[in-house]
Order: structure tokens, then C-alpha cells, then sequence
């Protein structure tokens, strides 16, 4: 069993800057799970994550705010199962508010389906 040191979530495993963010959508493999489409880039030294929720979906930022929390503890709960030194842009494409348990099975499949390179 990992440590409780591993589910963290650091600031260096954060993606940011608008640069590094174009260029994993220039360049990366994309991919859907129910609620969730990713865009993954392999070649880095740590993996590091964005999160989008659309404000087109979600007008008011509370409700923004509690997806992308509940995105990034999914995440950080099974971060082992992604490779080392991928970086990964989650979006929420669901129109409704999704329990936390069904984000976290649709997280864990959208992570496998990254470290198997299956995606469309």
C-alpha cells in the first residue's frame, strides 16, 4: 500500500503557464470517458495535471469550483496509475453535477486508458 506521502498533490504537479497548456493541445492524444475527455502528452519528468470545468455549462463558480475539487481528489487518490512524466488536461463535459463516486470510477478508467495509449 502507498504511502500517505504519495496522495498528495504538490504545486509541481500542477500544470500551468499558457505555453506548456497550448502545447498539450497541439501536440497530445485525446480521449473520452462518460464525463470526463482528456488530452495527454508523453516526455517530461513528472506528471503534472490541469482541470477545466466549461463556463458554458456551469455559470456560477461555486458549482465550477466543486467539480474541479472533486476532479483533482479523484486524481490525486490514483495519480500511481498514470506514468511518470506524462502531463494530462482533464475537462468535465458532463451538463450535470456527478456524485464524487461516479467521478472517481470514471477517473480511474480515463487513467488506465492513458497508461494503456488506448484513446481515440
Amino acid at each position: 500500500m502507498p504511502s500517505e506521502a504519495a496522495h498528495t498533490l504538490p504545486k509541481r504537479e500542477r500544470l500551468c503557464g499558457r505555453m506548456r497548456i497550448s502545447e498539450l493541445l497541439k501536440k497530445g492524444r485525446y480521449g473520452n470517458v462518460s464525463c470526463l475527455r482528456f488530452c495527454y502528452l508523453r516526455g517530461g519528468e513528472t506528471s503534472r495535471i490541469v482541470v477545466s470545468v466549461p463556463k458554458k455549462f456551469f455559470h456560477r463558480a461555486v458549482k465550477r469550483n466543486l467539480l474541479k475539487r472533486r476532479i483533482r481528489e479523484s486524481y490525486r487518490l490514483q495519480k500511481e496509475l498514470l506514468p511518470e512524466g506524462t502531463d494530462v488536461m482533464f475537462i468535465y463535459v458532463s451538463r450535470e453535477i456527478l456524485p464524487f463516486s461516479t467521478i472517481y470510477s470514471d477517473m480511474t478508467e480515463a487513467l488506465t486508458r492513458i497508461a494503456e495509449g488506448k484513446d481515440e
